[in-house]
Formats: structure tokens, C-alpha cells, sequence
């Protein structure tokens, strides 16, 4: 089935602004879509601009008028989609104290229940927090986080209700179910507790939605009365508030994408004063645990040379550089990504040749094993649990053809339970699939990781369709994990492959160094070198890609749409970062001061602004034949604004030479995350893959 888009497209309207940097004027026909109220937007969509809300809504008619024809298949792959889904689910109850803690589904909902019962009781159950209830009538609802106080009376909860990631957190009595009048706006999701549960600390969102200030809020006063704990005057750092395994420290955490600074405070005088723990020192990143027995804090970090990071050793009373002591050594190759402390345990996530793996430490002798699997390609993650003094740690593993399994994992005997197999109501085989791990030689003759899955009876003869995913930024690993959305594409002839880039940290952190600032063009020509080598090895065919990424992986898309754009027959680019000069030179904008040590800092350089305007998608849009394209975005998206899809639609229907179909959906109602709910967003993801099988001639 053919996608027959209506006759004609929207046009934008162009009305040039200059603007200039190191000399060089650049144009831009369509930066009135931009609205200057983008704050209050965020806040009240009601208020955009009314030409540009015309402009948008004639975009999203126009894209449901050449979805048309594809309303049958949406609906029944959303009903595919559903149908693997178990409504009824239940997450693993966590033991804490008197209670074990989960979520749970009720069949047809929208949205989690949070519930507890008594510890190693089938029965009791109570309910924390409904959000269906909480969503009622809302467009857009989404649960930032559920955290129970220690003393099991209260739960703070916090909740975005526009998209727009400002989150209000109010206080719940568990013994009466009813919400406390505290309340508290504009804060970032999580929230951290005091030992006693008579305070807790959170994160303040400002006006730009930076979290910049931390504030200590006590059970049954006014926010207006709530104390400021920290502030941070570097823009280019975001903070936020936790608390290591043991209970006994709350940490602030201040970071910006290379650099990091940590300080405390016992949780049991949540008065005090933050206390340092290492002053910042570009380019040295450092993440502490708590080892309460001997008095002293173990701490994750890249500090002298330690390029995959190691773990050091420092005591609690001074804790400062000059007194850390390796205790795990910095092993090049063998990138330690996240580690929790137990009283008898020091446990950490590492990944090495590509693959996961959890290492095991006994604190009083230090002998350690390791828990791996045998999968060519597979995802493993730990969780850290609730409680300290256990000697039981909970453990994820899932591969592209294995559906996620849970395990209890004994940390003395090395026996694990398992405690949840993910179910697939309407019926899963994995012997019916492959998954593999190939490598594609990249431009400079480095080899390129590409994750895959695909029926067993598949002819690899190149004549299947591909969809092609990535994302390459900010040292993120995408997962080869178990996908029940897939399945539809992959049902239906697909090869459904992830390319493992330069940018995330797959081999370790110099695969991610080695794909930012100036070498960020190394993302994208490993993108293209993973899809010319799936088509040379009969994996799909050149011409038969659709590639698929969202966010920074949206800038790739659309990097790779203007390089090779004959590789790929379409291109899905959600909440794409397409107009990346224009918004990393526009310091007012929410994330932009943080991102000059992702991209580089092209007000300052004239190298990196040269450097980012020669892969910048929206400035390289040319006239030339291009795949057809789908972008969407989010009306109250803070992190890729609206306006980057829609600037990027308006230039390529202006540039590209050939009749390939250009389709934009802004959601109105949403931000980064798009729809709400987990059945909305499977209709998003099967409008996605509608796209992907029309284009590829598939549906």
C-alpha cells in the first residue's frame, strides 16, 4: 500500500533573519516559527502564537490526510503491539522494612498503581497512588516519582501534567490516603528524604528549566517557606539530589557532560550545611557509595588518566582527592558504568567488547566473580533495591529475541531466582528468531557494532526491508534488548537492527569521546557505514533502509538524510535536534549551556562554529533528491523544541527535487516523551511503523 499524500503540502511562509557570528551571515527563511512566548508555551500552550499554531495544524492535517490509506494497518499493529502486552502486569515487589513496595496494571489502563504490602505477604495490599486517577481529564499526565518516606507514613509524589518537565510534588498520608496540603511546582522529578521523613530535599526548575537550586522542604509548610540549600551559578551545570545505599548521606550532585562535583549531608541532620566532597576539575567525573561499616566512601570516577573509569576508596571524614585510593584500577577496555555498595558487597555494571556484565566484590576481602550470559547480543542491569544490610541484589537480562527475565541474586551463594519472566500474552517463540552481532568497518577502519534481529526463516538474499535505529550522543548505550514493538516489523520480513555508534560508550568511553565536538562526524558515517554493510552482506538492500532515531538521535537522521540520502528509502526522526547550530549559539535556551562540552562552544570558536555548521541538518538541507521523511515533535518539548522539526520540514519541502513524501506531527498536547499512557504511545509507535512498511512497500 502506497502512501498518496494530498495534492498540496503546507508551505511556510518565508520571512529571512540574518544573523551573524565570526564574520559569517547566515539566513534563516523560517525562524518566526520560533515563538518568542516558547516560555510560556511551555507552561500554557493556549498561548502560541496563532500563525504559528495555524502553520502546525496545517502540517498535522496534512500528515493525517496521507495516513490515511494506512488506518487499517495502524490499527491492527497497535492491536499486535497490545496484544503483547500483559494489561494485568505487576513489577517485583521490593522489600523495605515492614513493606515490600511494586506497580502494578489494571487491564485496559493508562496508567501504573502504586502499591505495598506486607513484607513476604501475598495479601494486604494498598494502594499508594492510582494515576489513572490522578490523569483524569488531564490531555497529558505523567508520573515523575513515587518515593516513601523511611517511616513508611508518607509518599511524595510529583507529576508533569503539560509535557513540559515541570513536575509539582505533593505530600500523601499512607495511613489515611489522603494528600497533605504541601505542595511543591516546578521541580525536577526525583526528591530525596531526611532519616526521619520530617524533610525532603528536591530540585527547583527556573524559568529557562534549568535545575539550579536545591531546596530543603519540611512535611506540613509552605513552599514559600522552603529553605535553599545550594545553588548553582555555572549555567553549563544542572544539579540534582539522591542518596547513597546505606540511608545515611543525602548527595547534591552538580555535572555538566564531562565534569562532576559532589557534596553531602547526614541524613540525619539535614540542617547541616553541604559538605564537598572534591572540588569540579574539568573534565573529571566522579560518583560516590557509602561503605557505613569502615566509615568511608567508595567512588566511581575518571579521575588520573582513567579514561574507563575505576573505583577509589577515601575515608568518611575527608573524602577529598588528595586522600583517594584505588581499590578497582582503571583496566583500559573495561568501562565501569554504575556501581552500588551493600554492608558485605560492593557491586558494579561494566561493559567490556560491547557486551554487559555485573562484577561482584566482597568489601572484607575483595575476591570477586562475575554474572555474564552467552548471547552474541543481549542488555543486563541491576537494581539497587531499597534496603542496605541484604545479601540479595536484583538483576535484569533480556536479548533482542528473549524476553526480559528477573532474577534474585544471592551475593554470597551465587544462586539466582527467578522472579519474573516477561509474558507475552498473544504468544512469543524465540527459536522462531535469530539475533546476531555483526561489525561494519567504519571510514577510518574502526569496527562498528550492529545489533540485529530477524526471523529464522528470513532469506538474507538482500531483498528484505530494514529498519535501521540510532542514537550516537552524550555517551548513551542503546540496549540490545528484547522489543515487543518490533516483532510487528520483524513478522513482516524486516531486519530490525540498532547500530551501535561512536558517541555512546558501547567500547568503552573513548568510542563516545571519539564521537563529539569535533569529531562528531564519525556518528553519522558509522551510521552509514553499519547501513552499507547490512546491504553488502544480504542483511537488506541499499535503497531498502528506513532509518529511525530520535532526539540527538534525530540530528543524525537528518545528518545522514543530506550524506547518503540514496541509502536509505525513509527516514523517521522523532523530536529530531535538527537546527543544532542556531541552537547551541542561543545560550537562553533550557539545555544549551550544558551542551558546549557535548558539541563545542561555537560563539566562543570559530573552529567548532565552522566544525558544526558543516553536519548542522537544517543548514545542510540542499537541493537533491531526498528519502521520504517523517518527523514529529512536542509542543512543550523543553529539550528539542518544536520549532526544529517544523523549520526542518519547511526547508526540505523547499529544497528536495524529487517526490518523496515529507510528513510533520506535532503533538500539541505533549514534549520530548510524546503521548502519555502506555496504549497512546503504542499508537505512536505503530503510526511510526505504518510509515516505515508503506514506504518500503511492506504494508
Amino acid at each position: 500500500m502506497k502512501l498518496t499524500p494530498p495534492a498540496f503540502a503546507p508551505r511556510a511562509e518565508k520571512r529571512p533573519q540574518p544573523d551573524t557570528h565570526h564574520g559569517v551571515t547566515r539566513v534563516d527563511d523560517y525562524a518566526w516559527l520560533r515563538d518568542e512566548n516558547w516560555r510560556e508555551v511551555m507552561r500554557d500552550p493556549e498561548v502560541l502564537d496563532k500563525d504559528i499554531r495555524a502553520y502546525l495544524e496545517a502540517e498535522n492535517a496534512y500528515t493525517e490526510a496521507a495516513l490515511a490509506p494506512l488506518a487499517e494497518l495502524r490499527e491492527t499493529l497497535f492491536g499486535e503491539m497490545k496484544g503483547r502486552i500483559k494489561e494485568d502486569d505487576s513489577s517485583v515487589p521490593s522489600s523495605d522494612g515492614p513493606f515490600a513496595y511494586y506497580t502494578r496494571f489494571v487491564e485496559g489502563a493508562q496508567h501504573p498503581l502504586f502499591c505495598r504490602r506486607p513484607r513476604d505477604a501475598e495479601e494486604g495490599e494498598e494502594i499508594i497512588l492510582d494515576a489513572n486517577r490522578e490523569a483524569e481529564g488531564e490531555a497529558y499526565f505523567k508520573i515523575g516519582d513515587v518515593d516513601h518516606s523511611p517511616t513508611h507514613r508518607l509518599a511524595a509524589w510529583s507529576a508533569d501534567r503539560k509535557g513540559s518537565e515541570y513536575f509539582t510534588v505533593r505530600l500523601r498520608d499512607l495511613e489515611t490516603g489522603r494528600d497533605l496540603p504541601d505542595e511543591v511546582p516546578d521541580t525536577s522529578p526525583g526528591i530525596a528524604w531526611d532519616a526521619k521523613g520530617t524533610s525532603f530535599f528536591y530540585t527547583q526548575v527556573d524559568e529557562e528549566h534549568r535545575p539550579l537550586k536545591v531546596f530543603r522542604h519540611v512535611v506540613g509548610t509552605p513552599a514559600s517557606e522552603d529553605k535553599l540549600v545550594y545553588e548553582e551559578k555555572d549555567e553549563g551545570f544542572f544539579v540534582g539530589v539522591g542518596k547513597v545505599q546505606s540511608g545515611k548521606w543525602l548527595v547534591i550532585s552538580s555535572h555538566d557532560h564531562q565534569t562532576s562535583e559532589c557534596w553531602l549531608i547526614p541524613a540525619d541532620a539535614p540542617e547541616t550545611p553541604p559538605k564537598l566532597v572534591a572540588p569540579r576539575e574539568e573534565g573529571v567525573e566522579y560518583d560516590l557509595e557509602h561503605d557505613a561499616p569502615r566509615r568511608r566512601f567508595l567512588i566511581l570516577t575518571n579521575a588520573d588518566g582513567a579514561e574507563d573509569f575505576k573505583i577509589v576508596e577515601a575515608p568518611e571524614d575527608s573524602p577529598g582527592r588528595e586522600n583517594w585510593r584505588a581499590i578497582v584500577p582503571h583496566r583500559p577496555g573495561t568501562l565501569v558504568l554504575h556501581h552500588v555498595a551493600y554492608r558485605d558487597f560492593h557491586v558494579r555494571l561494566e561493559r567490556k567488547e560491547g557486551l554487559p556484565r555485573i562484577t561482584v566484590r566482597r568489601i572484607t576481602d575483595g575476591t570477586e566473580h562475575e554474572i555474564s550470559f552467552e548471547e552474541e547480543a543481549y542488555d543486563l542491569n541491576m537494581g539497587a533495591g531499597y534496603e542496605y544490610e541484604t545479601p540479595t541484589m536484583r538483576f535484569s537480562y533480556s536479548s533482542m529475541t528473549t524476553p526480559a527475565e528477573v532474577y534474585d541474586y544471592d551475593l554470597e551463594t551465587r544462586e539466582r531466582v527467578l522472579r519474573k519472566r516477561q509474558e507475552v500474552p498473544s504468544g512469543h517463540d524465540p527459536a522462531d528468531y535469530v539475533t546476531r552481532r555483526i561489525f561494519a568497518t567504519a571510514a577510518d577502519g574502526e569496527q562498528v557494532p550492529v545489533s540485529l534481529v530477524h526471523r529464522l526463516d528470513l532469506k538474507l538474499d538482500g531483498s528484505a526491508p530494514c529498519l535501521l535505529y540510532g542514537y550516537g550522543s552524550y555517551g548513551i548505550s542503546i540496549p540490545a534488548s528484547f522489543s515487543t514493538t518490533c516483532l510487528s516489523l520483524v513478522d513482516r520480513g524486516f531486519v530490525y537492527a540498532i547500530a551501535h555508534i561512536r558517541g555512546g560508550k558501547e567500547k568503552g568511553y573513548r568510542w563516545y569521546s571519539d564521537g563529539k565536538r569535533l569529531k562528531k562526524k564519525n556518528t553519522f558515517t558509522d551510521f552509514i557505514a553499519a547501513g552499507e554493510y547490512l546491504a553488502k552482506e544480504g542483511f537488506t538492500s541499499r535503497g531498502n533502509i528506513v532509518a529511525h532515531g530520535g532526539s540527538a538521535g534525530g540530528m543524525l537522521m537528518g545528518a545522514v538524510a543530506n550524506m547518503a540520502p540514496d541509502l536509505f528509502k525513509g527516514i523517521v526522526a522523532e523530536v529530531p535536534f535538527v537546527d543544532v547550530l542556531a541552537t547551541i549559539l542561543d545560550a537562553s535556551l533550557p539545555l544549551t549551556p550544558p551542551e558546549w562540552n557535548e558539541w563545542g562552544n561555537p560563539i566562543e570558536s570559530r573552529e567548532a562554529y565552522e566544525y558544526m555548521a558543516s553536519y548542522s541538518p537544517y543548514d545542510n538541507v540542499r537541493a537533491q533528491s531526498y528519502p521520504h521523511i517523517f518527523a514529529l515533535g512536542g509542543l512543550t518539548d523543553p529539550r528539542v523544541t518544536y520549532w526544529e522539526p517544523a523549520k526542518w520540514v519547511a526547508k526540505l519541502r523547499e529544497c528536495r527535487t524529487n517526490d518523496a513524501i515529507t510528513l510533520l506531527h506535532i503533538n500539541m498536547d505533549a514534549g520530548h516523551g510524546g503521548a502519555s499512557g502506555r496504549f497512546e504511545r503504542l499508537k505512536e509507535v505503530a503510526r511510526v511503523y505504518a510509515f516505515a512498511l508503506a514506504v518500503t512497500e511492506k504494508a
